[in-house]
């Protein structure tokens, strides 16, 4: 396995087939390696023997039919998911059962399809239970902190208001700055646009495409292909608990080899 450690080397960008890599010294940084990745509910098969690198500060939109496991390999990752077999590597760490808390901690923010805030506490207060509890920072700084991903989702003035208080792409908006303020490495998006009304979706789309401009490495399940367009370093297509095909967005969109991918292209851009 390559190390995560750089080299002193000054990091570059070179393309390979397919999807750009950042190089530093004589090795690609892979922040997340998946080996042989399975994963079952009792006889229901839902993953199959996946395999996928994914570089540091890489954006990879994840897309497919419902029931491809798209969900459920995000999941994995951070180990919502325990994997039935196979391996997974943050910074060339094994995230295993014992040490999951710890690698979340540590590397990996998640904005789910349902917001997950806590109805009884402020937007404030929302963003600042993690910091505080998880990662020992003082109120005061973690409230520093938590106002200046408010700003940055357009929210600061709804710092004090409840999550009920919110329209859903508000508290989508919410849910990211909260990711945001634990400042990890990975954030991880499951579909974060399917659980809004139509003219709430472009909101949340345009904080993660302004997002996607930073070296954090975006791992996003989205049926929205415009954003996946406009920001993927790699589409990755999932069908039948596989990955079926992976490339550019360009090459995806424009030039797709496997005839799975070009008809779910055909029924979900026309």
């Amino acid at each position: 396995m390559q190390s995560y450690k750089k080299s002193k080397e000054a990091c570059k960008e070179i393309y390979r087939p397919f999807f750009r890599l950042k190089i530093c010294g004589k090795g690609v940084i892979n922040m997340i390696k998946i080996k042989n990745l399975s994963k079952a509910y009792g006889d229901n098969l839902v993953l199959d023997n996946i395999n996928l690198e994914i570089a540091e500060g890489e954006k990879l939109v994840i897309i497919g039919p419902s029931g491809s496991g798209k969900s459920t390999l995000i999941r994995c990752i951070n180990r919502l998911e325990a994997p039935t077999k196979g391996e997974i590597f943050i910074a060339d760490q094994l995230v295993t059962n014992k040490n999951k808390t710890e690698m979340a901690k540590k590397y990996t923010a998640m904005v789910f399809q349902q917001f997950n805030l806590y109805p009884h506490k402020t937007v404030l207060q929302n963003l600042t239970i993690a910091p505080i509890k998880l990662q020992g920072i003082s109120k005061k700084d973690a409230e520093k902190s938590a106002m200046i991903y408010l700003e940055r989702v357009g929210l600061a003035n709804k710092a004090n208001a409840y999550p009920q208080n919110l329209s859903g792409g508000q508290q989508q908006r919410v849910a990211i700055a909260r990711a945001l303020v634990t400042k990890q490495k990975i954030i991880l998006f499951d579909e974060p646009t399917s659980a809004l009304d139509p003219e709430m979706v472009q909101e949340v789309l345009d904080v993660m495409v302004e997002l996607s401009k930073e070296n954090i490495t975006m791992i996003c399940v989205t049926h929205e292909m415009g954003f996946a367009r406009q920001v993927a370093d790699r589409v990755i297509f999932m069908d039948d608990k596989r990955i079926v095909e992976e490339g550019t967005a360009e090459h995806f969109f424009t030039n797709p080899q496997n005839e799975i991918t070009k008809l779910f292209l055909s029924k979900i851009l026309h």
